[in-house]
């Protein structure tokens, strides 16, 4: 049977909407096969693939702890990963693997040493998540297997090409961060939000055109990456989107791959 496989993108608060469109599949009974994520795509994913329903990962990401693990990131402060992977162990145990998660995963992460993005499907899981959302400058690379790991979207914010390596696999992109025309440009901070989404959305637009769906909820223009404090609108736009897209998703996954892909 042919199922979907979802490549989440990072979005930093906006990764929130993923956890909302994971939802809305589950009642759609629609089968995932794979998902591949970077940044707060990976997370979202590594949970979800560890088993957890998507409104207890909402719980968890929006708890006061883990809130406080992150703000610093918010305030261009320094994250204390230590902390971050103590949180993850508590919920997904000491040492996870690949192996035991129940729906297969891609994490994807920029190696800063040799300037190429690396995927990571199986052995230790904490490493790889950890230093597929570390964000340069206020998290600490992560340094495993000889590489020095830091946020994946850096390079490659729509991890598509694991997907597209398998067969019978309906790809659909998940992207977080339409841009907004709107959006104000009058301080050095919105200015560096946009100059660094320019920088991101050149690596993105290519791999869109390569999904066989697209799920990019138009309203999320409308939320800044550190909008965390409005999460359960963004859980909430990426699940009604999500359902409003269900016969589209129905066909995505009845029609013919190869022919979509000609």
């Amino acid at each position: 049977m042919r199922k979907l496989g979802l490549a989440l993108s990072g979005g930093a608060a906006r990764g929130i909407a993923h956890l909302g469109v994971l939802q809305a599949l589950d009642e759609l009974e629609l089968p995932i096969g794979h998902i591949a994520g970077v940044s707060s795509g990976a997370i979202a994913g590594a949970f979800y693939a560890a088993g957890f329903p998507p409104r207890q990962i909402y719980q968890l990401l929006t708890d006061t702890r883990f809130v406080r693990l992150l703000r610093p990131s918010f305030r261009l402060g320094l994250v204390r990963l230590d902390l971050v992977e103590k949180l993850y162990q508590h919920y997904l145990g000491a040492a996870p693997t690949f192996a035991e998660l129940k729906v297969p995963l891609t994490l994807v992460a920029t190696d800063l040493a040799a300037g190429q993005t690396v995927y990571f499907q199986e052995g230790a899981l904490l490493p790889p998540l950890l230093g597929a959302a570390a964000v340069p400058i206020v998290c600490r690379p992560v340094e495993w297997q000889g590489q020095v790991l830091v946020d994946g979207g850096v390079m490659n914010n729509l991890p598509v090409e694991p997907l597209l390596l398998q067969q019978n696999l309906a790809v659909v992109g998940v992207h977080c961060n339409p841009m907004s025309p709107q959006a104000p440009l009058t301080t050095l901070r919105e200015v560096g939000e946009r100059t660094a989404y320019l920088a991101i959305s050149m690596n993105v637009q290519p791999r869109l055109a390569q999904c066989h769906f697209v799920l990019e909820p138009p309203a999320l223009h409308q939320y800044r990456v550190t909008d965390l404090r409005r999460a359960s609108e963004i859980f909430n736009i990426g699940y009604a989107y999500t359902m409003s897209q269900a016969e589209a998703l129905h066909r995505c996954l009845a029609e013919d791959l190869a022919t979509s892909q000609d």
